[in-house]
């Protein structure tokens, strides 16, 4: 390959991890890989197609890929307003939703103020209310809740802020004015159907409909969707294990899983780690994930701590019993981790961290019984210590 093919190898490979880590690229905010994807837009769009199954729409402003979950019962990554802050909650959800239904119909501009006003007015709607939502915003937690949905969609380049800052609202003192990007706005949403098509009426059967993609009867195309599917799995999750699979992805990957993961190496700079109880693809470079391990500080020590600790046991743990270990290693490394580490509740705060880590690296799960129990994964081997060997050392004469 020449030096020009090499480069336009790994140009291809940036954009396409770009899209993976960040599904909505906006100008201003990702210039660079912007560029990058649209250059190579055409080819990105074939293998996207091809491989997943999903739609890349490229334009002046923005860069959208139409990713679709693999699963709908993964809660492990919820949507924050910025690193390290709290997990969005039904009521920041749907909040959301109230702000974008808003924005759909407002002007070129709109001010924090009046877009509180929309969603107060949208809020009173009878199905609303008969599901008991219910918002004022004359406290400051109730707009704070807004403010955490109006920097979420900040971030996604829904908006972009004008004048003012967000904290003048928060104190009732201030308002913010944001031009509304209607182009952005328009591919936030990625099922193939719109929701008021749906006429399900309960919640679960209603997101079952609007990520349902009908597969025509034939082998070729129903071993495409199968394709599609698992390739989705190894591209997202980060640990695939076969005992998961339904029986037809399990024997297609049993035959395909060479060429499949030989795919995405080549297209991702992916590394296939295969285990006999499943697939992970490893990222040399630790970019393409939103949950790190390990990690520096007192949560990340912690966390592999408790990785350590569950490796080692077979079978379901009591989640008390985890608890008082971890008051343990608090006591041990109080000089060394943050301050009140060893005061009352820290240890809940601090295994909830650990926890929520580990069941979204798919390293353990929560196991049904009483008292409530967690179960260790077969990928959390990795951070088992074994007992060290030790050889005596010969000696010649």
């Amino acid at each position: 390959m020449t030096v020009l093919g090499e480069e336009a190898v790994a140009q291809k490979r940036k954009a396409l991890r770009a899209l993976l880590a960040k599904p909505l690229l906006t100008a201003g905010t990702d210039d660079e890989v912007l560029r990058l994807v649209r250059r190579h837009a055409a080819d990105l769009r074939d293998w996207l197609a091809m491989e997943t199954g999903w739609r890349l729409l490229v334009g002046a402003e923005s860069a959208r890929l139409f990713k679709t979950v693999p699963t709908l019962t993964d809660q492990t990554h919820p949507a924050r307003d910025g690193k390290g802050k709290p997990p969005f909650g039904r009521r920041r959800y749907v909040l959301l939703c109230l702000a974008l239904a808003v924005l759909e119909r407002a002007d070129a501009q709109i001010t924090l103020g009046r877009l509180a006003e929309g969603v107060l007015a949208a809020a009173g709607e009878p199905e609303l209310v008969d599901a008991g939502v219910s918002f004022t915003m004359s406290r400051r937690d109730e707009r704070s809740d807004l403010v955490a949905a109006v920097r979420l969609l900040l971030t996604w380049g829904v908006l972009e802020r004008v004048a003012g800052e967000e904290d003048a609202y928060l104190s009732d003192n201030g308002d913010v004015l944001y031009d509304v990007q209607r182009r952005v706005l328009a591919t936030l949403l990625t099922s193939g159907r719109g929701p008021s098509t749906i006429n399900a009426a309960d919640f679960e059967t209603r997101l079952e409909e609007l990520a349902h993609e009908p597969v025509a009867d034939t082998d070729d195309l129903r071993n495409r969707a199968l394709r599609h599917r698992l390739t989705r799995r190894l591209l997202d999750d980060p640990v695939v294990y076969y005992d998961e699979l339904a029986d037809d992805e399990r024997a297609y990957l049993a035959g395909q899983r060479h060429a499949i993961t030989h795919r995405i190496e080549e297209a991702t700079g992916l590394v296939a780690e295969v285990r006999a109880e499943g697939i992970a693809m490893v990222d040399p470079d630790d970019e393409l994930t939103d949950v790190r391990m390990p990690e520096q500080r007192t949560d990340g020590h912690a966390t592999l701590l408790v990785a350590e600790y569950l490796a080692a046991r077979n079978g379901p743990v009591p989640i008390e019993r985890v608890l008082a270990y971890v008051r343990k290693i608090a006591r041990d490394h109080a000089s060394y981790w943050r301050r009140g580490v060893t005061e009352e509740g820290a240890d809940e705060e601090l295994l909830a961290i650990a926890l929520h880590k580990l069941r979204a690296l798919r390293l353990v799960e929560d196991s049904v019984g009483d008292p409530p129990m967690v179960r260790a994964l077969p990928a959390i081997s990795r951070y088992r210590l074994d007992a060290p060997t030790i050889r005596e050392r010969k000696t010649g004469k």
